[in-house]
C-alpha cells in the first residue's frame, strides 16, 4: 500500500511539474516576441513618427488608450474587445491591419492575441533595466570529475559564461594560441604595435607560461603606447580633427584634447572621471587646464567659418551633435531622430530631446572665426604677466567681474553679430559691426549694474569722427561719447576702454557714429568684439596695463567649454519638427523619464553638465557600463557582444551573451571602480581570448563571425596598426610623443579645398615616422592610406568601424612610399651574408616567428627575379626606392615589401 502511494504522489509530482512547464512555456514575453513583432509589422504607421488613426503602441498609455475612432486599441486581458486584435483578423481590406499591406501570418496574430488574453502585460527592453550580477555558471558533476584529472579549461569567469553558451551549441572551445602568436596578439591589441624581438626572446621559452603571460600583460599596461593605442579609438567617438570642416575645412588646434586623452588612458583615469572631465571640467571647483582642455570633446564639432553663414544656425548644427554624440557615446542610442518627432521604436518622447538639450545650450561657443571660447596658452614673458596678476586680484575683494577669468579667456563678451537693428551700418563679413556717418546699431538688453566702462577690440580707418553711446534708442539719453581719433596698428585693432556713466539694470544699448568728412558710403571704424567692464580693482593703473597687455597677447588657443555668464543665459525651446527657427515650448534641462534613475535630481531647481555626467556614470545608469564594455569587446573580438554598438534599443542587435555582457558592465562600474585597465586586463588574460583562431571547415560555416567565441579572433589590423606596424619593424617608428600634428608624406592634391589657407607641407626628420595618432586629421581630405583601411573622417562620432577587404588596401603596401621606405628599412635592417639569411631575418622581425621553406622559396625566386630586373636597368633603383644603393638592397626592398604585404602581417591571428 505505501508503495502505491508513493507511485502516485511521484506521478502527481511530474503531472504538476509538467503542467507548470508547459504553462509557462506558454507565455508570451513582450520584449523577445511582441516587440519585435510591433516594431517591424505597426510602428512605421503607429509609433513616434506617425500616429495613425490617433493609435500609438510604443508607449504603454498610449497602446491602452483610444484612438480617434473612440475605440480602445488594446484591452488587457480581453482581446475580442482590442481594436487591435479586430483589425489585425478582419476581412476588411480597407479595416484590416497592417493597411492596403500583406496581413500578418495567423501564428503572429494567434501569438498577440495571446498575449492580450494573458494581460497584454507592457515589459521593459532589456538594455534599459540596470544591469544584474549574473550567477556564475557552474560546472557539472562529469566536468569537475574531468577537470580533477586535467587542468581547467577557464582562466577567469569570462570562461565560465562562454563556455556556458558553447555547451548550449554543442559546441567546444579551442586550444591555446601559441606563445608567439599570442604575444604578438596581445602586444597589438594592448598598445597597438608589433613585440619586439626581445620581448619575443625574452617571454616565449619562459618555464612558466601563465605567470610569464601576466608579466607581459602587465609590461604592455604600463607602457606610454598603450595609452596611444587607445586614445585612437576614443578619438572616432570624440570625431576629433585638426580641421574644422565644412567647405574651408581650416585648421583647428586642438591637439592638446588629443594629448589629455592619451594621458588620461595611461594614467588609467576612472571612466566616470573622465566622462565628468570631458562633460563638464569647466564646471568643476577651480577647474585646472588639463580639466578644460578635456572640455574640448564637444568642441570638436564642425565650425561654418565661411563669410555669409549664419552664426547661431551653425551653433545649433553643433549643440544637436552635441546632444546626439552624448547618447552615442555614452547609451548607445539612436537619440537623433527624436530632433523632429517622438522615438519610432524606442520610448523617448520628442519634447525629451531638448530637455536633454538645455544640458548644453548655455555654453559660450557662437560659430565665430577665432573658436572662441577657448584656453590661452600664454609665452613665457606674458606668464609671468599672468602670475603677477594674479597674486594681485587674489588680494582683492571679490568683485561682481573676474577679470583674471577674461584674461585667461576673453570670456564672457559679445560678438560682433550681437548687434542689431542696423541704420547706415551693417554686419560686415560676419565678424565686425560697421558704421557709416549718421549709422547706429543696437546692443540688445546688456546687464548695465555696476558697469561703467566698454571695452571693445576696434579698428578705426578714419579719423575725426565720434560715437555716442545712448541708452533704449537711438536717440536716447548719452551715457558715453568717444572720439573716434586713434587708428588700429600692426593687425588693424587696438584695445580701448569707452567710459560710461554709472546706471543699473537692463537696456537696449545703441551706438550712433557721427563724421561727415568721410564719403556716404564709407564705414569709418569696425568693432569686433565688446564686453561691459566695472572699474578695475582699486583703478590700479599698473595692474590694469598688465590686464591689458594680457588680453592684447597673442596666445595659442585650444577650444573649449565654457558655461554662459549668468547675466546672458539663453532659453531652450522644444524645435517644433526639428526645425530650429520654429521654437515650441521652453523646456529645462532634465533626463527622459525612462532612464531618469537619479530621483535626488529631480528636487534640483536647476541641472547642469555635472548632474548629467553624474547621471550618466550612475551605477543604476542601465546603459553606460554595458556601452563602454561592448566597445573594448568589440576591439579585441571584432564583434561586440552587442553587434551594433551604436544601438542598445529595440532596433538593435541582441546581446549573444547577455549574462556575460551583464557580468562585464556590474565589475566595471563596481568592483573595478570604472578602471579602464582593468577591464583591458581581464579580457586578455582569460581562456577564451588565449584561443587559438584556426578554424575548422565545419565552425566556419556554423559561426562565421565568430559570435559564440569557439575560437581567437583573427582580424585584419586597423588603419593605424598598419601603418605603426610597418615603421616599427622597419626600425623606422619616432616614439615620440604628444604636440602638433605631424605631416607625413601624402600625394599631391589631397587638400584641394576652395578659399582654404590650409596647404600641405611635409615634416621633416623623426616627424614623418611618428605613430599614426598624430597624423593631422582633415575632415574633406583625410589621410589617404589610412582611409584606405578603413579609418573614419571624423566629420561625426564613429562607433565601429565596418571593415573592408579590396586590392586598393595591397596597392597602397606595395606602393605608398611610406611603406616603400619602411620595406627599404627593413631590408637595410635584415641585410645578411646570403640572400636566404636576409629574408629568414627580415620574416622573423615582421612576424616573429621562422619563415616556412615554401615561402622561403617563393621569395627567394621573387629576389632572383628582381635583381637581375635591377642589375640590367640600374637606374630603376633610385627610382624604386629613391635613394641611391644597389641592385641588392632593391631587390631584397621588393621581398621585404612582399613580406609586409602578407596576410599574416596586416593580420591580427
Amino acid at each position: 500500500m505505501k508503495t502505491k502511494w508513493l507511485l502516485l504522489a511521484s506521478t502527481c509530482a511530474v503531472a504538476f511539474i509538467s503542467f507548470n512547464w508547459l504553462s509557462n512555456s506558454n507565455h508570451v514575453d513582450f520584449n523577445s516576441q511582441i516587440k519585435p513583432l510591433l516594431n517591424k509589422q505597426c510602428l512605421a504607421c503607429h509609433g513616434g513618427v506617425k500616429q495613425a488613426g490617433g493609435v500609438s503602441l510604443l508607449f504603454q498609455e498610449e497602446a491602452y488608450g483610444k484612438g480617434k475612432s473612440g475605440k480602445i486599441c488594446i484591452v488587457p486581458g480581453h482581446p475580442e474587445q482590442s481594436e487591435m486584435i479586430k483589425r489585425l483578423s478582419t476581412k476588411d481590406e480597407d479595416d484590416r491591419m497592417p493597411y492596403h499591406k500583406s496581413p500578418l501570418k495567423a501564428e503572429e496574430i494567434e501569438l498577440l492575441t495571446r498575449w492580450v488574453k494573458q494581460g497584454a502585460e507592457w515589459g521593459q527592453h532589456w538594455a534599459y533595466q540596470p544591469p544584474k550580477y549574473a550567477t556564475l555558471p557552474t560546472p557539472s558533476v562529469w566536468e569537475d570529475l574531468q577537470n580533477f584529472f586535467s587542468q581547467r579549461w577557464e582562466k577567469n569567469e569570462i570562461d565560465y559564461f562562454v563556455k556556458q553558451k558553447l555547451d548550449s551549441e554543442h559546441l567546444t572551445s579551442s586550444p591555446e594560441a601559441d606563445r608567439v602568436t599570442l604575444i604578438r596578439r596581445v602586444c597589438f591589441d594592448v598598445t597597438g604595435l608589433p613585440p619586439t624581438a626581445a620581448m619575443i626572446e625574452k617571454y616565449k621559452l619562459a618555464p612558466n607560461w601563465d605567470l610569464a603571460y601576466q608579466q607581459l600583460v602587465n609590461e604592455l599596461l604600463a607602457s606610454p603606447a598603450y595609452g596611444e593605442r587607445w586614445a585612437a579609438m576614443w578619438l572616432d567617438l570624440a570625431r576629433y580633427s585638426d580641421s574644422r570642416g565644412y567647405q574651408k575645412d581650416n585648421e583647428r588646434t586642438i591637439w592638446r584634447y588629443r594629448d589629455w586623452v592619451v594621458q588620461a588612458f595611461n594614467a588609467d583615469k576612472p571612466f566616470d572621471q573622465f566622462t565628468k572631465e570631458q562633460l563638464a571640467g569647466d564646471l568643476l571647483p577651480q577647474p585646472t587646464d588639463n580639466q578644460l582642455v578635456a572640455t574640448a570633446f564637444h568642441r570638436n564639432t564642425m565650425n561654418n567659418d565661411e563669410t555669409g553663414t549664419v552664426d547661431e544656425e551653425f551653433r545649433v548644427a553643433a549643440l544637436i551633435d552635441r546632444v546626439n554624440t552624448t547618447w552615442e557615446v555614452w547609451q548607445g542610442t539612436s537619440f537623433g531622430c527624436v530632433q523632429c518627432h517622438t522615438h519610432p521604436y524606442d520610448p523617448f518622447r520628442h519634447e525629451e530631446y531638448y530637455k536633454f538639450m538645455a544640458f548644453f545650450n548655455n555654453t559660450r561657443d557662437e560659430d565665430t572665426i577665432d573658436e572662441a571660447p577657448f584656453l590661452r596658452d600664454f609665452n613665457a614673458t606674458d606668464q609671468t604677466k599672468l602670475r603677477e596678476l594674479t597674486t594681485y586680484l587674489k588680494t582683492q575683494k571679490p568683485q561682481n567681474f573676474d577679470f583674471l577669468h577674461f584674461a585667461k579667456h576673453l570670456e564672457p563678451r559679445h560678438h560682433a553679430h550681437y548687434a542689431d537693428r542696423y541704420v547706415n551700418g551693417a554686419l560686415l563679413g560676419d565678424r565686425n559691426i560697421g558704421l557709416k556717418n549718421n549709422g547706429s546699431c543696437r546692443l540688445p538688453n546688456i546687464e548695465l549694474t555696476n558697469k561703467t566702462q566698454l571695452l571693445v577690440q576696434v579698428a578705426i580707418e578714419k579719423t575725426g569722427g565720434k560715437l555716442d553711446i545712448r541708452l533704449d534708442s537711438a536717440t536716447g539719453p548719452i551715457v558715453g561719447t568717444v572720439k573716434m581719433d586713434s587708428t588700429g596698428k600692426a593687425n588693424g585693432r587696438v584695445l580701448q576702454y569707452w567710459p560710461i556713466r554709472p546706471t543699473t539694470g537692463r537696456h537696449d544699448v545703441f551706438l550712433t557714429a557721427q563724421n561727415p568728412k568721410i564719403l556716404p558710403n564709407d564705414y569709418f571704424f569696425q568693432i569686433s568684439w565688446f564686453v561691459f567692464l566695472p572699474d578695475f580693482p582699486k583703478n590700479d593703473e599698473t595692474q590694469k596695463q598688465l590686464f591689458t597687455d594680457l588680453v592684447a597677447a597673442k596666445t595659442n588657443n585650444t577650444p573649449i567649454l565654457l558655461a554662459t555668464a549668468t547675466d546672458y543665459p539663453r532659453k531652450t525651446h522644444v524645435f517644433v519638427r526639428g526645425n530650429w527657427l520654429v521654437n515650441g515650448a521652453e523646456v529645462k534641462p532634465d533626463f527622459p523619464k525612462l532612464l531618469n534613475h537619479r530621483p535626488l535630481l529631480n528636487n534640483k531647481t536647476a541641472k547642469t553638465r555635472l548632474d548629467l555626467a553624474a547621471w550618466l556614470t550612475n551605477r543604476q545608469n542601465p546603459l553606460t557600463a554595458r556601452v563602454m564594455v561592448n566597445r573594448f569587446w568589440e576591439q579585441f573580438f571584432g564583434y561586440g557582444l552587442v553587434e551594433t554598438l551604436e544601438d542598445f534599443g529595440t532596433a538593435g542587435a541582441k546581446p549573444v551573451n547577455p549574462e556575460l555582457l551583464d557580468y562585464l558592465a556590474v565589475r566595471f562600474s563596481g568592483d573595478w571602480q570604472w578602471r579602464m585597465k582593468e577591464l583591458v586586463r581581464h579580457v586578455v588574460l582569460s581562456a577564451t581570448y588565449r584561443q587559438s583562431s584556426v578554424v575548422s571547415r565545419q565552425l566556419l560555416e556554423i559561426d562565421p563571425q565568430n559570435r559564440l567565441l569557439a575560437r581567437g579572433p583573427r582580424l585584419r589590423l586597423p588603419a593605424e596598426m598598419v601603418r605603426d606596424q610597418a615603421l616599427a619593424v622597419s626600425g623606422l617608428l619616432s616614439r615620440k610623443m604628444y604636440g602638433k600634428p605631424v605631416l607625413p608624406y601624402q600625394p599631391d592634391g589631397v587638400w584641394q579645398a576652395v578659399n582654404s589657407n590650409l596647404l600641405y607641407k611635409q615634416s621633416e626628420g623623426e616627424d614623418q615616422y611618428r605613430r599614426a595618432i598624430y597624423v593631422f586629421a582633415r575632415r574633406t581630405g583625410p589621410y589617404p592610406s589610412m582611409q584606405t583601411f578603413d579609418a573614419g573622417s571624423r566629420e561625426l562620432c564613429l562607433s565601429r568601424r565596418i571593415r573592408t577587404n579590396t586590392p586598393l588596401q595591397a596597392l597602397v603596401l606595395m606602393n605608398d612610399p611610406v611603406f616603400v621606405e619602411a620595406s627599404w628599412k627593413l631590408a637595410t635592417r635584415a641585410t645578411a651574408k646570403t640572400p636566404k639569411m636576409a629574408i629568414e631575418k627580415a620574416y622573423q622581425l615582421a612576424t616573429g616567428r621562422a619563415i616556412a621553406a615554401q615561402k622561403m622559396g617563393l621569395l627567394l625566386g621573387l629576389y632572383a627575379k628582381s635583381l637581375q630586373r635591377f642589375r640590367n636597368k640600374p637606374a630603376q633603383v633610385e627610382a624604386f626606392i629613391k635613394k641611391k644603393s644597389t641592385a641588392e638592397i632593391a631587390a631584397l626592398t621588393v621581398v621585404t615589401n612582399a613580406i609586409l604585404n602578407l596576410d599574416e602581417v596586416v593580420t591580427k591571428e
